[in-house]
């Protein structure tokens, strides 16, 4: 059921108010939101959980982008209407945040994230209906793109996740169905491990938002 108070966000019996409602237009609050997502973080992963000041300029593309803040996304050089291609190092806390921005437009239809070896495994284990599977209108967050290797099903090679994004872009271009993911790799590396094809549908298909390659590790 869609909620009626979309920019009131409750967690653990208590209301997180992230904006104001004007009609139909929520007008929300930066800080409110960095609140309210630190609250639900530790809900999800533990009272460790902590939003960092140095990590406030990424989270506000990610922000702007998943509320469809077209103002600020213009000044950012976002396309609200593609997906979220995340990148940074291991531990910055990619994952996480792809996880936790979902719960901020609960009137929005919400992703999965699949992790993307999972789908390889899949791939290894049916064959090719995995790659139908995630090439479907369902939405998703690919998690760890590229880290994956080549999968195999009876002798027959395939890229499988290149696969996928083929399949996500010609959803993308004809139902407008977005696609997310996370990686530690940069395009670069990315074009090698899918090739020159599969890098152009990207760049259609994402918005690329990167950490600073010197974040730090918030898992030690």
């Amino acid at each position: 059921m869609i909620s009626t108070q979309p920019h009131i966000l409750t967690e653990a019996d208590r209301s997180y108010p992230i904006g104001t409602l004007e009609g139909k237009v929520i007008h929300y609050d930066f800080q409110r939101i960095l609140t309210y997502l630190e609250v639900k973080g530790k809900s999800c992963f533990g009272n460790h959980f902590k939003i960092f000041e140095q990590d406030h300029a990424v989270l506000k593309k990610l922000i702007f982008c998943t509320i469809k803040d077209y103002d600020n996304c213009e000044k950012l050089g976002i396309d609200p209407n593609k997906g979220i291609l995340l990148t940074g190092p291991i531990g910055c806390g990619k994952t996480s945040l792809m996880k936790l921005l979902k719960y901020i437009v609960p009137h929005h239809k919400p992703y999965s994230v699949i992790p993307s070896r999972n789908i390889l495994f899949s791939f290894n284990h049916i064959g090719f209906k995995a790659i139908e599977d995630y090439g479907n209108s369902s939405f998703f967050c690919f998690d760890d793109l590229g880290v994956e290797p080549m999968g195999r099903y009876y002798g027959q090679d395939c890229n499988v996740m290149g696969e996928v994004l083929l399949s996500r872009y010609e959803l993308f271009v004809n139902h407008k169905v977005k696609t997310h993911a996370t990686t530690n790799l940069n395009a670069d590396e990315l074009e090698e491990r899918y090739g020159n094809r599969v890098r152009s549908r990207m760049r259609q298909l994402f918005n690329l938002i990167a950490f600073d390659q010197e974040a730090i590790d918030k898992r030690k």
